[in-house]
């Protein structure tokens, strides 16, 4: 597809980052905010799944999710986690790694009052990851939720955002002959570092 090289970076991760998120957006990449999160237990026992970015600046990358969730527990006992993101159309991949941090309730109320009445149902009503006998103990309990708060619907106390900040971070570009482009920024006092990398 392409090149990638050290002049074709800027000296800052997260602009460049934005850079490649925005390419990946005006090509028609359906979710360019999709990425696998990985997480582990207290005992290094990993785990991953595909959430959606909601927020990258010069703090972090920042997603929401229910906190009882299987990557909120994982967080609980062990606050450090790893991103991908990956544009196949682009053969674009960027890889990141370091300590998380829950959001504050203001910064994750913020969010959680501009998503849609049905998603914020939602919030309140799913266990995620836990047994359900079936589908309608999920309609019962939306619709329960909506009869309790008719007007906004409320933050819930076991709901909200988390923050990863990144360690280093990597950038990937795809060259079809194998013999791809790999970049990482590392941090070094209060700037980055720049690094090749053997594919």
């Amino acid at each position: 597809m392409g090149s990638l090289e050290r002049e074709d970076l800027d000296r800052d991760p997260l602009v460049q980052f934005a850079t490649w998120r925005t390419a990946a957006a005006e090509v028609g990449v359906r979710e360019p905010d999709a990425m696998t999160l990985a997480t582990s237990d207290g005992e290094g026992s990993p785990s991953a799944r595909m959430v959606l970015l909601r927020g990258a600046d010069e703090r972090g990358f920042t997603w929401h999710t229910n906190r009882s969730s299987l990557k909120g527990r994982d967080l609980a006992v062990n606050p450090r986690g790893a991103l991908v993101f990956h544009w196949e159309v682009l053969e674009r991949q960027v890889r990141t790694a370091g300590p998380v941090e829950p959001l504050d309730d203001e910064e994750s109320s913020a969010y959680f009052s501009g998503r849609s009445r049905a998603s914020q149902l939602s919030a309140w009503a799913s266990p995620q990851g836990q047994l359900l006998e079936d589908r309608q103990q999920l309609e019962t309990a939306v619709a329960r939720i909506g009869e309790q708060h008719r007007g906004e619907v409320p933050l819930p106390p076991f709901w909200g955002g988390y923050r990863l900040r990144p360690d280093w971070i990597e950038f990937w570009q795809g060259r079809r002959d194998r013999m791809h482009d790999r970049f990482v920024y590392l941090r070094d006092g209060g700037s980055w570092r720049i690094e090749r990398l053997a594919p």
